[in-house]
C-alpha cells in the first residue's frame, strides 16, 4: 500500500498558470513532491492514421513542454498509446492482422505524422501491453483497499465507495443513474460500476491475472502507467475535454483510491477541431488524416493556424471543394501558409541586413517594441498557454523587423544591425517554444517549392528545358517564341522572372 501524501510540497514552481478544471480557476504549475514536475498526457489509440484533431490534441502540450524547457523548468513529460483496445481488436478483426501487430503499425505511423508537424516525443511514451504487471498490481491495491471486487473473471471499481466520485465532471451519482453512459451488465453490483479488469472473450488477445485471462479496462491503463513513472502522483493530467468524463473521472476514482491523495494538481483539457460546427472525428466520418493535409499545405502553415486560436476555444477546419465535390484546398490554411511564408521572407531580410556578427550591445537602440518583446511573450505563455496572443506578439515583432530590414528608420546603421541582430534573437527563441520558423529562410523556400512542383506534378527538366529554349530564342531575337514559351510555362503553373543573373522561376501561387 501507498503512504499518504501531502497534496502539495513546495518543489520546483514556474511561472505558468494553468486553467485547472477541476477547481475551474486559473493555477500555477508547481512540483508537489520532488525536483520536476510530473505531466501526463493522454495519447492516441492506434487502430488508424492520425487526423488532423490529433494534431490538436497534442500541439498545445507540445508548445508548454517546448516553453517550459526553455525557462529551464526540470520537467518529465509523459504520453501515453493504448495497444489494447475494442476499437483496436475489431479492427484487427477486419482486416486479418494480429490486433498487437496493427496497433505497433500505426503506433509508428502516428510517431511519423507527429514529426512531420514538428510535434516533439515525450520524455516517456508507455504502452499498455508493455505495462500489464503494473496494471495488474494497481487493480490489486485497488482491491485491497476496498475499493474494487471480482466478479466473474473480471474486476469492477465500486463508484459508491469513493465520496469524491463527479468532483472533476461535476455530476452526482443520481444524474448518471439517468444518463446514457452507464454500462449495463448484470456482473456488477451496481451499474454506475466501471471495468478495471474485463474477462477474455474467446478470440481476443488476453493476459494472465490472478482472476484469470483477460486485459485492462480503458481507464485502468493511464493510472497504472502515470504512477509507474510518477509515483508521488501528477503535477499536470491533460487530455480532450471529451475525456473528462468518464475516464478522467474514473482515472481520479481508481488512482486516489490507490495513493489515499490527490493524483493530479491540474487538470488541463483542449477543445475539438470542428468540421462543419460538428467535432472532428473518425466515428463521424468527416476527418482528414495528416497526410491528406500535408498533401496540399505546409506543416508549419497548420502548426500557425491551430497556434492562432486558445487551446480552450474550438477551431473550424474549412474545406473548399469543386464541383464534384472533391477536396481542393484548406482556405484557412492556405491563409496561414501565407503568413508563414511572410515571416520567412522577413527573416532573410533582417539577416541579410543585420549580418553574421553578434549584435553591439552599446550600439543597441532604445526600440520599445523589440526590447519589450520577450516580456509581452512569456506574459502570454504564463497566461494559461494563450499561443493566440503569443502569435500576435510575433507579428508585432516581425513587423517592426520588416520595417528595420527596409529602412533603418533614423537609425545609424550599426545601431540598425544591433537592433535587427537583437530581433532575430528574440523571434528565434519565440519560434522555438512555438515550433515555427525554425529552418533557414532559404531552406524553408527551397523546400516550399520542391513541394510545389511535386503537387502541381510539374517536371523539372521540361521546365529547364524550356527556360533554356527560351533564352535560345531571346539572343535569336525571337521575342514571339520567347512570348509563346513564356506564356506555356505560365500555363502550367511556372512563374519566370529575368534578371541580370540569368532567368529563374517559381511555381505559381
Amino acid at each position: 500500500m501507498r503512504g499518504k501524501l501531502p497534496l502539495l510540497a513546495m518543489g520546483i514552481s514556474s511561472s505558468v498558470r494553468i486553467y485547472n478544471t477541476l477547481t475551474q480557476v486559473k493555477e500555477p504549475l508547481v512540483a508537489r513532491s520532488g525536483d520536476r514536475i510530473a505531466f501526463y498526457l493522454c495519447g492516441p489509440t492506434t487502430y488508424d492514421m492520425a487526423h488532423v484533431g490529433h494534431v490538436r490534441a497534442v500541439l498545445v502540450y507540445d508548445v508548454l513542454v517546448r516553453y517550459l524547457r526553455a525557462k529551464g523548468v526540470p520537467l518529465l513529460f509523459i504520453r501515453n498509446v493504448t495497444d489494447v483496445d475494442d476499437k483496436i481488436i475489431a479492427r484487427a478483426a477486419k482486416t486479418g492482422e494480429e490486433p498487437q501487430a496493427l496497433a505497433a503499425r500505426y503506433a509508428d505511423e502516428f510517431a511519423r505524422d507527429m514529426g512531420a508537424v514538428g510535434i516533439l516525443p515525450p520524455d516517456v511514451e508507455p504502452r499498455v501491453t508493455g505495462h500489464m504487471s503494473e496494471i495488474v498490481r494497481t487493480i490489486e491495491e485497488i482491491i485491497a483497499r476496498g475499493f474494487a471486487y471480482e466478479s466473474s473473471g473480471s474486476v469492477y471499481f465500486s463508484v459508491r465507495k469513493f465520496p469524491g466520485y463527479g468532483k472533476l465532471s461535476r455530476r452526482n451519482l443520481d444524474d448518471l443513474l439517468c444518463g446514457a453512459r452507464v454500462e449495463v451488465d448484470e456482473r456488477k453490483n451496481d451499474p454506475l460500476d466501471f471495468a478495471l479488469w474485463k474477462c477474455a472473450k474467446p478470440g481476443e488477445p488476453q493476459w494472465p491475472s490472478p482472476w484469470g485471462g483477460g486485459r485492462p479496462g480503458w481507464h485502468i491503463e493511464c493510472t497504472a502507467m502515470s504512477l509507474r513513472y510518477a509515483p508521488a502522483g501528477l503535477d499536470l493530467h491533460a487530455g480532450g475535454m471529451d475525456l473528462i468524463f468518464p475516464h478522467h473521472e474514473n482515472e481520479i476514482a481508481q488512482s486516489e483510491a490507490v495513493l489515499g491523495t490527490t493524483f493530479s494538481t491540474i487538470w488541463m483539457h483542449h477543445q475539438f477541431v470542428n468540421i462543419d460546427k460538428q467535432k472532428m472525428s473518425k466515428s463521424l466520418g468527416n476527418f482528414f488524416t495528416v497526410r491528406d493535409v500535408l498533401e496540399k499545405a505546409e506543416p508549419e502553415a497548420l502548426r500557425y493556424h491551430y497556434l492562432g486560436t486558445h487551446y480552450r476555444s474550438p477551431i473550424s477546419f474549412d474545406v473548399r471543394l469543386d464541383e464534384a465535390g472533391q477536396v481542393v484546398g484548406f482556405p484557412a490554411l492556405e491563409d496561414a501558409e501565407a503568413r508563414v511564408l511572410y515571416c520567412y521572407e522577413t527573416l532573410g531580410r533582417a539577416s541579410a541586413v543585420a549580418g553574421a556578427s553578434p549584435p553591439d550591445p552599446d550600439a543597441l537602440p532604445d526600440v520599445p517594441a523589440i526590447r519589450g518583446f520577450r516580456a509581452r511573450f512569456d506574459a502570454s505563455m504564463d497566461d494559461d498557454v494563450n499561443t493566440a496572443q503569443c502569435l500576435a506578439a510575433l507579428a508585432d515583432m516581425l513587423r517592426v523587423t520588416n520595417d528595420l530590414a527596409h529602412d533603418a528608420g533614423g537609425l545609424a546603421e550599426p545601431a540598425r544591425r544591433a537592433a535587427l541582430a537583437f530581433a532575430l534573437g528574440e523571434v528565434r527563441h519565440a519560434a522555438s517554444v512555438l515550433g515555427v520558423l525554425e529552418r533557414s529562410p532559404a531552406e524553408f523556400l527551397a523546400a516550399r517549392e520542391a513541394r510545389a512542383v511535386s503537387r502541381r506534378g510539374l517536371d523539372e527538366d521540361w521546365i529547364g528545358g524550356q527556360i533554356a529554349a527560351r533564352v535560345e530564342a531571346r539572343k535569336r531575337r525571337d521575342f514571339a517564341e520567347a512570348d509563346r514559351i513564356r506564356d506555356a510555362l505560365r500555363t502550367a503553373g511556372v512563374e519566370i522572372m529575368d534578371g541580370a543573373g540569368g532567368t529563374t522561376w517559381k511555381v505559381a501561387t
